[in-house]
């Protein structure tokens, strides 16, 4: 490949991201592809500190939370996924900036101007997967977890985020229903994903 392949997980909790991003990883290195793994937030000391308050509720401000979400991912695209896909990986993404968009633009930010700032130092996504899920069953999917994100799991604030980003569309995104079994999911987005980096080597 000339160059990288970014491809983006989203979507709210319980639509099972994380699990299908490794999923797709794994089966992109069984295929001989030399792909990684990243997520946001990062590791980075922004992202560990949105996780250390995401287990307080209320504990930012809208506008607090959409800075340190933007620092992490300044971070993470200078760090990890611009060296990544210069070096022509497939880079799988676990949350990008269509999350800031549908979460902080549900708490009354304007998604657009988010996108908007974003895609001034961001990487765009060649793919990107939606998976839709009921938030009220996101949210039971998610009872297990130790610590709650009580920043961002509350029903009536993830249905205005899942409205979000279900208004998202172009060419790159697309929308998936999570509350379909895992495997059928799993190999929907294998298909997309291995027919679109065939045309993509091919050159169609």
């Amino acid at each position: 490949m000339e160059k990288g392949i970014l491809i983006v997980f989203e979507g709210i909790d319980g639509g099972g991201k994380t699990s299908q991003a490794e999923r797709l990883l794994e089966t992109l290195v069984e295929k001989g592809f030399d792909a990684v793994y990243f997520r946001e937030p990062s590791d980075s000391r922004w992202g560990r500190i949105i996780r250390e308050k995401a287990v307080q509720n209320d504990s930012l401000t809208p506008d607090e939370e959409l800075d340190l979400f933007q620092k992490d991912r300044r971070e993470n695209v200078e760090k990890n996924l611009k060296p990544a896909l210069a070096s022509r990986r497939v880079v799988i993404l676990d949350r990008y900036y269509f999350s800031t968009m549908a979460y902080q633009g549900a708490k009354g930010l304007d998604p657009g101007l988010i996108r908007e700032t974003n895609e001034s130092f961001a990487l765009p996504p060649d793919l990107v997967f939606i998976l839709d899920v009921d938030p009220g069953e996101g949210l039971k999917r998610t009872e297990g977890r130790k610590q709650r994100d009580l920043l961002f799991e509350r029903e009536d604030y993830l249905a205005k985020v899942r409205d979000i980003f279900q208004g998202l569309q172009g060419d790159e995104f697309f929308h998936l229903d999570a509350l379909r079994p895992m495997e059928d999911v799993g190999e929907d987005i294998s298909r997309i994903a291995l027919d679109f980096l065939e045309f993509f080597i091919t050159g169609g």
